[in-house]
């Protein structure tokens, strides 16, 4: 059998593939025509327009395809007789053009015996395939992109009213944490209601500086006072207030810091890296002769930028900071593990050893499951290194990550949204981060059940304590620094004897360790004298009307049931009213402008917006 070249059957046989595949049988009849497939109504059969709405070039073939099917010879009667061989199956393409959806399609039906067929243009996708640019290669390799626009935060509940004739005990952790309003004004005066999930009404309220009276001995003093509540008729509110005493910088013990610093892409912006390095630059000229300063970072990789170095030799320091590039993905567990090696080299007894690290909290790559990283903060912890966290940035940001990451080191959690803000948090308040005062606080308030029908404490629900736990000294709580001071709110129904009698409707007992040395807690008592009971709102302290100002607006921001019919035109009213001098007390006075504003002054809409 004699058989042609390859190079002379090929182009015989493409020729017949494309006029047997273009072959056209008449038009059925309208009744027995089905409808195509895949051909939105009211489009011609011989017109196939992409599925949605293509940029202006795209779904079209090119135009050197047109062309070629306007000079294509039409197809004959024989030709159209002709069987079409079976066709190859399309394959499946992304973004297809209009020829390529024109190929997939099913054939159509032949006509009647003796129907004139319609001649139709032979399409010619093999031309189009060969003036088509050869694809790129793919990269051998290339960096993970950041997630954005997954902000993590964690809704811990609104605590319960309590009856305290069966349970008249409250007890929880202290909590000196300030990250959540700061996130929240962010938010607000950027034009956007916070997530409620993102607001802890503790955090709120501790973020202010109230003007306590410090203590005349030991390590706190506590200050309780209570009025008719602004917000619902019958009820009062109770403030419970505990102020650390100052310690000045001559008197701080050696700190030794690590400066654990996020340098992944996610950082990369100048609310990012650039304002932490702002940030660190404040810190350091915190300190004092004695104490040490290392620097190591995380992304792709970790690395040791700067071993523990005194800061005699700030220029160096200072020099390592102004050094820092962010790029790569986040290896966060890897970085704290390299952090506390540091540490371990300047880990001196009586000193204050802590990591500090700056972040946005996200962590996607390497063990970074939330159980492995806080179980090394917990042994870190329990050889006497603690870890603060500093939260920068939004878009991806990580609240729930950093915020428990604070808890479990013993340390402080902050957000920092601007310079202002690093300067408050690293240079006007720095002492409460680098000198502890008080380890393991715990507070139980004990409400007498015939003086009180019910209570419930506004926030603190992440800091819950078993009652049976106040005494247990194993159970840890939280720590006081230096100047630190801590506010709770209650929201109470006192019985009428209370108001008539000089008795005391509640007892405070504190229990704390010192910062250093004995593990055994000292126990003070503290009873509220019957003159911290204010006969109407105007006239109590001024410190616990703005708190409780500050409260409201926490309660109705994070979506409380028991704030219902509060209102944020209340809680301006109130603010104004007994805000200070001081710059954080009017900055709150706009803050809650700026939110009422964002609901459109009606109570319900700060969850409409919330929601958007």
């Amino acid at each position: 059998m004699r058989t042609l070249p390859f190079d002379v059957v090929a182009p015989a046989l493409v020729a017949a593939l494309l006029l047997g595949c273009s072959a056209s049988a008449p038009a059925p009849t309208a009744a027995a025509a089905p409808a195509a497939p895949d051909v939105p109504m009211g489009t011609a059969a011989g017109s196939m327009q992409p599925e949605y709405d293509a940029k202006e070039g795209e779904g079209r073939a090119p135009a050197a395809l047109e062309k070629a099917e306007e000079a294509a010879p039409q197809a004959s009667p024989a030709d159209a007789a002709a069987p079409a061989p079976p066709a190859a199956p399309s394959p499946v393409v992304v973004g297809r053009s209009a020829t390529a959806e024109r190929a997939s399609k099913p054939a159509a039906p032949r006509a009647p015996a003796g129907a004139a067929p319609e001649p139709k243009k032979a399409s010619a996708p093999v031309l189009a395939a060969a003036t088509r640019p050869a694809p790129p290669p793919a990269p051998i390799a290339a960096p993970v992109p950041e997630p954005q626009g997954s902000e993590a935060y964690r809704d811990y509940g609104v605590n319960p009213v309590e009856d305290p004739t069966k349970d008249r005990l409250s007890t929880f952790a202290i909590d000196v944490d300030t990250a959540s309003y700061a996130i929240a004004r962010r938010k607000i005066l950027e034009g956007s209601l916070p997530p409620y999930q993102a607001v802890r009404a503790e955090e709120f309220l501790n973020y202010f500086d109230y003007g306590y009276a410090p203590p005349a001995a030991g390590p706190f003093a506590v200050h309780l006072a209570a009025a008719p509540s602004p917000f619902t008729v019958g009820h009062h509110l109770v403030r419970v207030a505990v102020q650390g005493k100052r310690v000045s910088v001559k008197e701080r013990t050696p700190v030794h810091l690590v400066y654990l610093v996020d340098t992944s892409g996610s950082m990369h912006s100048p609310d990012k890296i650039e304002l932490a390095k702002k940030s660190l630059r404040m810190l350091t000229e915190s300190l004092k002769p004695g104490d040490t300063v290392a620097l190591c970072t995380y992304a792709g990789s970790v690395r040791e930028v700067l071993a523990p170095t005194g800061v005699e030799s700030k220029g160096k320091i200072l020099a390592a900071i102004a050094d820092l590039t962010a790029g790569g993905s986040t290896a966060m567990a890897s970085g704290i593990d390299l952090a506390y090696s540091l540490a371990a080299r300047t880990l001196v007894k009586g000193h204050v050893n802590r990591v500090v690290v700056l972040s946005d909290g996200d962590a996607n790559v390497g063990p970074t499951s939330h159980e492995e990283i806080l179980k090394t903060i917990k042994r870190a912890r329990d050889k006497g290194i603690t870890l603060s966290t500093v939260g920068f940035g939004q878009g991806n940001y990580k609240d729930e990550m950093m915020e428990q990451l604070a808890n479990q080191g013993d340390g402080n959690y902050a957000y920092i949204d601007s310079e202002a803000q690093a300067r408050r948090v690293f240079s006007e308040q720095v002492g409460g981060m680098l000198q502890v005062i008080a380890r393991d606080v715990k507070i139980q308030v004990e409400f007498d059940p015939e003086l009180v029908k019910s209570y419930r404490l506004i926030g603190y629900e992440n800091r819950n304590v078993a009652d049976r736990d106040f005494r247990n000294d194993k159970v840890d709580a939280g720590e006081i620094g230096a100047g630190h001071s801590v506010t709770a709110i209650y929201d109470v129904a006192l019985r009428p004897a209370a108001l008539r009698d000089s008795a005391s409707p509640l007892v405070v007992r504190l229990r704390h360790k010192a910062p250093l040395g004995s593990d055994r807690a000292e126990e003070t008592v503290f009873r509220m004298a019957p003159g911290a009971l204010a006969p109407t709102f105007d006239a109590a302290p001024a410190d616990l009307r703005f708190a409780a100002a500050v409260a409201g607006f926490s309660e109705i921001l994070r979506h409380s049931p028991h704030a219902r019919s509060w209102r944020l035109s209340d809680v301006e009213k109130i603010a104004r009213g007994a805000a200070s001098s001081k710059g954080d007390q009017q900055e709150f006075i706009g803050v809650v402008r700026r939110a009422s504003a964002l609901a459109g002054g009606r109570p319900d809409a700060v969850i409409a917006n919330a929601a958007r």
